[in-house]
């Protein structure tokens, strides 16, 4: 576990002399990592038994990916213009924390992120206020454990990095020093 590592050893004490924390506990830190995807135009004019292959075959293949198994998430209400009943399947999510964490995030910045195609880091822009990074992936064949034989469906995922931070600054700088690949 070399990440959480880098974040104790490295991290903490530039972290705590650029910003001026007066405790270890006051830095921040990564607090979870959420893992998720919509079936979106994939299920819809299919039917149940269609949906479900689709659903289970996506489920699979995001469990390959994250190490656990992902929750479905349901629609909280039913839209005619998008064919969409309430307490439809129209996702899944994964969130990791822990040990599973660190090791996904490992596998994404020294695995993943580099078999992007084009990929030229990180974008600043993609933190939101309170420090948190989203991260868009169009296909999910760049993890290698998915076999593009084996798989038919070809889905995108959102790889959201929740941290404790106050603002941008700080999550950007926690997450350059634990290497992230950001733009500069």
């Amino acid at each position: 576990m070399y990440l959480k590592d880098k974040f104790t050893k490295e991290a903490v004490p530039v972290m705590m002399k650029e910003f001026g924390y007066k405790s270890v506990s006051a830095v921040p830190k990564i607090e979870k990592v959420v893992v998720n995807t919509g079936f979106g135009k994939l299920v819809i004019d299919k039917t149940s038994d269609e949906r479900k292959k689709i659903q289970t075959e996506i489920s699979d293949n995001l469990a390959l990916i994250c190490g656990q198994r992902p929750v479905l998430t349901r629609a909280k209400k039913s839209v005619a213009g998008f064919k969409l009943r309430q307490g439809l399947a129209v996702g899944a999510m994964a969130t990791l924390r822990g040990r599973k964490m660190y090791d996904f995030l490992e596998r994404l910045i020294d695995i993943y992120l580099p078999r992007t195609r084009d990929f030229q880091g990180i974008d600043p822009k993609s933190f939101d206020k309170k420090g948190n990074l989203t991260i868009a992936v169009k296909e999910h064949f760049i993890f290698p454990e998915i076999s593009p034989e084996k798989s038919r469906i070809i889905f995108g995922i959102e790889i959201t990095v929740v941290t404790t931070a106050k603002d941008n600054n700080e999550g950007l700088k926690l997450l350059k020093l634990i290497g992230f690949p950001i733009k500069s």
